[in-house]
C-alpha cells in the first residue's frame, strides 16, 4: 500500500479516536472508551507504516495539520461547537502548510 494511504488511514483514525473522547465521560461509557483505544492504537501503526517512506517530520506535519482541521470540522458537526475567525484563518493557514509541503517540497514522499 502507498505510504500516504497508511498516512491517511492513520490520519482518519486519530481523528475518530480524538473526536470520541468527549463522547467517553471521562472513560466512563464502554463503547465510546474502546472506540478510543482502536482509533489511537490503529492510527499509531498505520503512521509507523507511513514512516517506512514518508520522513517522520513531514509525517507528522501533515498528520497534526490534517488531524486539526478535521477534529474542528468533527467538533462543530458532533457537538455545535463553534470557531471564529482567526480560529478560521488559523486553520487555513495550517492547511496551506501541508500543501506547500505536499507540492513542492523535496523532502516529501512522492
Amino acid at each position: 500500500m502507498h505510504p500516504y494511504a497508511y498516512l491517511a488511514i492513520a490520519i482518519l483514525a486519530e481523528v475518530i479516536a480524538t473526536s470520541s473522547l468527549k463522547a467517553t465521560a471521562e472513560f466512563t461509557r464502554p463503547w465510546p472508551s474502546l472506540l478510543v483505544a482502536a482509533g489511537y492504537i490503529t492510527a499509531f501503526y498505520c503512521l509507523t507504516l507511513s514512516l517506512r517512506v514518508i520522513p517522520v517530520g513531514i509525517a507528522y506535519a501533515v498528520w497534526s495539520g490534517l488531524g486539526i482541521v478535521l477534529v474542528a470540522i468533527a467538533s462543530f458537526v458532533l457537538y455545535q461547537q463553534k470557531l471564529d475567525a482567526p480560529a478560521i484563518l488559523g486553520m487555513a493557514m495550517i492547511l496551506g502548510g501541508c500543501l506547500v509541503i505536499n507540492l513542492f517540497s523535496k523532502s516529501s514522499a512522492h
